[in-house]
């Protein structure tokens, strides 16, 4: 199986009028997909920005869960923070998991939108399954991540759609249920 790695991008993703921006880092976003990392086995969680003042959040976030007073007030808070780098970039991140891990990873796109040349999500729980090449699942925030970016992509995702038209789920809410369509078990 795979190493999986999540990264969530602030940068560079799309505002709301198809804009290049850089997007805020909330502190339930990193508590929620660190817990989701931490059930489906992912290797490590990026939070990934270039703003020096939510790089400092983030920072601060850590600190409380995994040295200070919520390192012993919720144990499994703790154990899932430590799982959470931060990065200034997604090169930072390619970097760092190919110092761990000797390659490059495998791309994972993931969007609210349909993407071209999607991958199944049953093909890809297998294709994690069995490749040796760790896996980076991509995930954008704001309006999602720009093209450029997903044109890099080794592997597009289908988007987490319901039953109706509505389809803006939370990037945590999306990470849980992809996470689960990949790693699950039932």
């Amino acid at each position: 199986m795979s190493d999986l790695y999540v990264a969530l991008l602030h940068y560079p993703v799309y505002d709301r009028n198809h804009n290049v921006v850089t997007t805020s880092v909330t502190n339930i976003d990193v508590h929620d997909i660190a817990r989701s990392c931490r059930t489906y086995h992912a290797h490590a969680f990026f939070v990934v920005t270039p703003v020096d003042a939510l790089r400092g959040l983030v920072r601060k976030i850590l600190r409380h869960w995994q040295d200070g007073p919520g390192s012993s007030y919720n144990d499994n808070r703790r154990q899932a923070m430590e799982l959470v780098r931060l990065e200034r970039d997604l090169e930072g991140v390619l970097i760092e998991i190919e110092r761990e891990t000797g390659e490059l990873p495998t791309l994972v796109a993931t969007s609210a939108r349909p993407m071209p040349r999607q991958t199944a999500w049953k093909q890809a729980a297998r294709q994690l399954a069995d490749d040796s090449r760790p896996w980076l699942l991509l995930l954008g925030t704001g309006w999602g991540m720009t093209d450029e970016l997903v044109e890099r992509c080794d592997l597009r995702l289908p988007p987490v759609n319901g039953p109706g038209d509505y389809n803006h789920l939370s990037v945590r809410a999306a990470a849980a249920v992809i996470l689960d369509r990949l790693r699950g078990t039932g």
